[in-house]
């Protein structure tokens, strides 16, 4: 989830009051976007954060499902689906494989949610 977020910005948020961040100032009243991916690689959060790396030692929390009241209310699904389906599809296509080199899976790259057009696979 950190390594690639499938949505691109989070809420967009209304300062309640002046903070300077990094030598800027947003001031009370200014609309603030922010990018997930951009947070969730922050290499002042985590080391290397462009390799994907499935066996780091307790990495922090990512944000790629927002936080606080902006939390996905579908997280829980999510990283169900993770532990559990993933799992039992492997296992019950211990060969499944994609049936297309890896450098010419489509992407959907013009819409809200960052997916793939279509994943070809065999088994």
């Amino acid at each position: 989830m950190r390594w690639l977020s499938i949505v691109s910005s989070g809420s967009p948020r209304l300062a309640l009051r002046d903070v300077e961040i990094e030598g800027a100032t947003i001031q009370r009243g200014d609309l603030v976007l922010f990018n997930l991916p951009a947070a969730n690689r922050d290499p002042a959060v985590i080391d290397d954060p462009d390799r994907l790396d499935i066996t780091r030692d307790a990495p922090p929390p990512h944000v790629a499902f927002g936080h606080g009241v902006h939390h996905c209310l579908g997280a829980p699904l999510a990283r169900m689906e993770m532990r559990i389906a993933f799992p039992a599809l492997l296992r019950r296509f211990p060969t499944l494989h994609l049936a297309i080199p890896d450098d010419e899976v489509a992407w959907a790259t013009q819409h809200a949610i960052h997916g793939l057009e279509r994943l070809p696979v065999a088994w």
